[in-house]
């Protein structure tokens, strides 16, 4: 029962790794430089939105048969994989952020920003895979803090870095490929 909290957090901890979230993190506590209120703004954001994708994902298991759903999951986890070598692009002139408080302006950039993310499709994947559902998405809102809130409280020394988190997504597309393989010959369904 564990497993779907674990693998959860593992998974999107480091699909999240120089995603444009994390870039959105850095540019936020650089504008407003209030971490606490950017953090309870990524939390909100990434619970409703995570608890929606993860929601659906419980839905369509109820509509599809186990052996459609296991390649429907196989090859959703392989094109995850595949998307996670295209590096993000974050384009900050089209923000629009700064009229707001740092907690709100984070909490709907944020969940904006993750709608048809990467790690939105894979919350459905999971909770289609895992059970309890709540398991899944508090997996993927830890592995999206672990991935964002560092960004937020060290912001200069993680900018610096940026170019070495760029292969990082390698390591993601690998780790969504393997479990994409793992759907596909029926292991851990």
């Amino acid at each position: 029962m564990i497993d779907a909290f674990l693998v959860s957090t593992g998974v999107v901890a480091v699909a999240e790794m120089g995603d444009k979230t994390q870039l959105l993190a850095l540019i936020l506590a650089a504008r407003f430089r209030k971490p606490l209120p950017i953090v309870a703004g990524i939390f909100v954001a990434t619970i409703i939105n995570h608890f929606a994708a993860g929601w659906i994902g419980v839905w369509l298991s109820g509509f599809i048969a186990p052996e459609i759903l296991r390649w429907v999951v196989g090859i959703g986890f392989l094109a995850i994989a595949a998307w996670a070598l295209i590096p993000d692009q974050f384009d900050e002139k089209d923000n629009g952020i700064k009229p707001y408080g740092a907690f709100i302006a984070t909490a709907l950039t944020f969940f904006l920003a993750e709608m048809g993310d990467k790690t939105q499709i894979a919350t459905v994947a999971l909770a289609v895979n895992y059970q309890p559902l709540w398991q899944v998405v508090a997996g993927t809102t830890l592995g999206m803090m672990i991935a964002d809130v560092p960004a937020v409280f060290v912001g200069q020394w993680i900018s610096a870095r940026m170019h070495v988190l760029r292969y990082v997504r390698f390591v993601a597309s690998a780790i969504f490929a393997v479990l994409g393989v793992c759907a596909l010959a029926g292991v851990g369904l």
